[in-house]
């Protein structure tokens, strides 16, 4: 078995950006139960109230902001999205947007109903915008990462290949030589962390991925109608682009963007694709940071 520490990693990830490391930062894992029985789980960053909450993309999970918390060097909150990571699986199985707001609500006003800013990547940015249909009350900034409603499938499909891909691998060097293939801007160190975080090892010796497949991506439901809720969006709105082929965001769905929320800003990271997170880090938390003050 390859050995594993959930909170062991992060001295790895401080030194491959240069961040100064004084010794582990306070993180502690919490589930917050559902009305339904289920429970959703987050990373807790820092002791005092969390500033700012974090959603990763598809097939991801909290960890894939760890980097990012580290540099930030203040309390939040990171999420695991239903089905991903160590939360309970979705209450629908094609994680609709809608229906995953109603939990993304309770797990915020569970562990940060104070926060200054709500930011959701890819998919979590999607989930983002319904949260502020379901409770608008707890978004007080809105920062999507990489994505808007026009994001298709066309768009996407580098990044669903890659998740829809073989659902389990005969040892670790598989699963990291595709991951490695299909995540050309970042190290491997990033990467081999970020499986250890995402996988796990069965007992015969194989990986398999923590989040439930859903491979029904390709007929993904059209969630151009999230567009008329960033019309009704009214308080700050920030858009992170990444600017490298890899990203998702085109100049057609920035222009729409400020075409229907003219307040809005946007910030484009020319060293970043989709996963603004993974490629720089350093440079989100900073971007965060000012936005949440």
């Amino acid at each position: 078995m390859v050995p594993y520490d959930e909170f062991g990693l992060f001295e790895d990830n401080a030194r491959e950006v240069g961040l100064p490391y004084a010794g582990p930062p306070i993180v502690r894992r919490e589930f917050v139960p559902l009305a339904d029985g289920r429970r959703l789980s987050g990373l807790v960053w820092g002791e005092g109230p969390p500033e700012i909450v974090l959603l990763h993309g598809g097939a991801q999970n909290a960890h894939t902001w760890d980097t990012v918390a580290l540099a930030y060097d203040r309390p939040l909150v990171a999420l695991d999205l239903p089905s991903h990571g160590h939360s309970d699986a979705g209450s629908n199985p094609r994680l609709d947007v809608m229906a995953t707001a109603p939990d993304i609500a309770t797990a915020i006003r569970a562990l940060a109903p104070d926060a200054h800013a709500v930011v959701g990547m890819s998919l979590g940015g999607l989930i983002t915008i319904a949260l502020w249909v379901h409770a608008p009350e707890l978004i007080r900034r809105m920062v999507l990462v990489d994505v808007t409603p026009g994001v298709t499938g066309p768009k996407a499909k580098a990044v669903t290949d890659f998740v829809n891909g073989p659902k389990s691998f005969s040892s670790f060097d598989e699963i990291l030589a595709r991951t490695i293939e299909h995540n050309p801007t970042r190290t491997v160190s990033s990467l081999r962390r970020g499986i250890l975080h995402n996988a796990t090892q069965s007992p015969d010796g194989s990986w398999v991925w923590r989040y439930r497949r859903f491979e029904d991506q390709a007929s993904r439901p059209d969630l151009s109608f999230l567009w008329d809720v960033i019309d009704t969006v009214d308080v700050p709105q920030l858009l992170v682009r990444g600017m490298r082929p890899q990203s998702v965001v085109d100049d057609a769905d920035e222009a729409e963007l400020l075409r229907r929320n003219p307040g809005s800003r946007v910030v484009r990271v020319q060293d970043a694709g989709h996963s603004v997170q993974g490629d720089q880090p350093v440079e989100l938390a900073r971007i965060l940071r000012e936005f949440a003050d």
